[in-house]
């Protein structure tokens, strides 16, 4: 059985807050799979781990967890191609695979337990399935494309888990040219849409309504990827060609930036306030961060 959303659309607007180039208390920390060509972090839960995917020197990309200060690869059995999009706050990873190293070709989501089993995640008769994150009820959300390649998504309920499940499809927000979905807590889904106007705006579905998230100051883009259980939301924008990192909290966009970096996104965030992100440097080389206890410390820019 499946159900449609009826969503509607509102449209609010946002206040800029602080501008922060420090972080009160919270300190950058890098996160660098060892001995990775690249390493990006997607997902961070209550207790600290952190989840995401790196490529090793012979170029196969591989999901890892962070947990306790030490690193874990994640490969699904048999799979070239693995990557971790995100982690549930009881520590089930969810990401995607596929067979080729270059990951071209079908994907498949998956659902890797805190108890060390993994679970194929296909929508009915799609090409490719991609699973993006979970809650704390095991709802699983994601994403899927039929031979049209046109993307669609969806969440799982838990409440008839199986290798296929009970899935519900989100309808695309009223007018965008596509729609993602990215993040999810409890029964918010956020994620980002490409409007009419080739304007990219960033979106909340709570209680079946849309708000599209716009940052101030004529953002061309802005993209909210993860959620937590205060309703504070995260991800960056893009003004001028520059792309910031924020926290939207209490309707104020709080901006952030790596110190000397040409871009800044923030991925995930904990409960605690820790943030998860990625940042390139003047080398146009990209690195990945942790903020740990950022909240609102920031002193506004004059």
């Amino acid at each position: 059985m499946r159900r449609q959303w009826k969503p509607y659309l509102l449209a609010l607007s946002f206040a800029l807050g602080a501008t922060c180039n420090a972080f009160g208390q919270g300190t950058f920390t890098a996160i660098d799979f060892p001995g990775a060509t690249s390493t990006q972090a997607w997902g961070i839960n209550p207790g600290g781990d952190i989840i995401g995917f790196y490529v090793s020197a012979d170029k196969a990309t591989h999901g890892f967890l962070k947990s306790r200060g030490e690193y874990r690869s994640i490969d699904f059995p048999g799979a070239s191609y693995t990557e971790a999009n995100g982690i549930s706050p009881r520590g089930d990873v969810i990401g995607d695979y596929a067979a080729t190293l270059t990951g071209s070709g079908p994907h498949h989501g998956f659902v890797l337990s805190r108890e060390g089993t993994f679970t194929t995640i296909d929508y009915p008769a799609a090409m490719s399935t991609f699973a993006w994150g979970m809650n704390s009820h095991g709802d699983i959300l994601g994403s899927y494309t039929f031979a049209d390649n046109v993307n669609h998504n969806f969440v799982m309920s838990a409440n008839q888990f199986t290798a296929i499940g009970q899935f519900t499809t989100l309808d695309d927000v009223t007018g965008a040219i596509r729609t993602g979905v990215l993040g999810i807590n409890g029964g918010d889904i956020v994620g980002g849409y490409m409007g009419a106007d080739m304007v990219g705006h960033g979106f909340l579905l709570s209680d079946g309504q849309f708000t599209t998230i716009d940052a101030p100051g004529g953002a061309t883009l802005t993209i909210v990827t993860g959620i937590d259980s205060r309703g504070e939301m995260v991800g960056r924008y893009t003004v001028n060609g520059v792309t910031h990192a924020y926290l939207l909290s209490g309707g104020e966009f709080n901006t952030f930036d790596y110190p000397g970096a040409t871009f800044t996104g923030a991925t995930a965030i904990s409960p605690r306030g820790d943030i998860v992100g990625r940042y390139r440097d003047a080398n146009n080389v990209f690195h990945r961060f942790l903020v740990v206890g950022f909240r609102l410390a920031c002193a506004a820019t004059p």
